[in-house]
């Protein structure tokens, strides 16, 4: 769309300045068709212009290989969570459960029903997420700026001033950091405290001259004591949270009909832990 700007010539015509460009981060979607489906929904009912995963798509649930795809074909990129690094390595730190259901999530990765051609795609995906991601003024992360694919991010390290010192040093002058993995939403302002989205009606405006970790939270394994799925989005300055209802009842049924996943499992997402 043109313009004029008659207060100078009104002759002269310019390009309309283009939208801001909303993004939409996800995290730890955990092979849960159930909560990817709604979220991208709303996704897309919001207008976000990118999508961005930043990690653990894969583990826990029941459905590794459709979730891989649908994050391929509708996410600009996605980052290396520790589900992804314990599939193609190791997950000797793993508890016993979620041990289980890695092992399980390789073996259907390696599937000899499906073409060889898919199997090595979905491989390739994962070898090809990176550890940390940095543009315009955020940083990306999994776990932590300090650990960018294993240490966790939790609301009582708000009070730990070395860590978060820690995690604040490393921004590479970004003036926030987006990360997921502890499923816990919310914010960390530099300088002390967490911030619930509740507590700040689901919206937080970054201050000038100031810095800020988000949790995203969880799609598909939410860990606050809220089943919905989890993500937000950011324009640029400010970050929103966004809680989207899904059939968490399906995805429970889909993991108890597998043996090899634990029914603990399916029950955490009816509890939202």
């Amino acid at each position: 769309m043109l313009r004029s700007l008659f207060s100078r010539n009104p002759d002269r015509y310019v390009p309309e300045p283009p939208e801001t460009p909303m993004i939409a981060f996800l995290s730890d979607i955990h092979s849960n068709t159930e909560a990817l489906g709604v979220v991208l929904d709303e996704v897309e009912r919001l207008g976000a212009n990118r999508v961005i995963c930043l990690g653990d798509v894969i583990g826990y649930g029941p459905e590794p290989r459709e979730t891989l795809l649908k994050v391929i074909d509708v996410c600009e990129f996605s980052l290396l969570g520790n589900h992804e690094q314990g599939c193609m390595f190791y997950a000797s730190d793993f508890n016993p459960k979620a041990r289980q259901a890695i092992d399980w999530t390789r073996d259907q990765l390696n599937r000899r029903d499906r073409p060889r051609e898919e199997n090595s795609a979905l491989w390739n995906h994962l070898d090809s997420m990176k550890e940390k991601y940095r543009e315009a003024d955020f940083l990306l992360v999994h776990g932590s700026p300090r650990d960018p694919v294993r240490e966790y991010l939790v609301p009582k390290d708000s009070a730990d001033e070395a860590k978060m010192k820690g995690c604040f040093d490393l921004f590479d002058g970004a003036r926030v950091c987006f990360v997921g993995h502890s499923h816990v939403p919310g914010v960390y302002p530099e300088g002390g405290m967490f911030l619930t989205p509740e507590s700040i009606g689901n919206e937080y405006t970054i201050p000038d001259g100031k810095r800020a970790i988000v949790n995203i939270g969880s799609v598909g394994q939410p860990r606050d004591g809220d089943p919905r799925a989890s993500f937000v989005t950011y324009d640029g300055s400010t970050v929103r949270f966004h809680r989207v209802a899904y059939d968490f009842e399906a995805t429970m049924r889909k993991i108890r009909a597998i043996e090899e996943l634990p029914d603990y499992l399916a029950d955490r997402l009816a509890q939202g832990r």
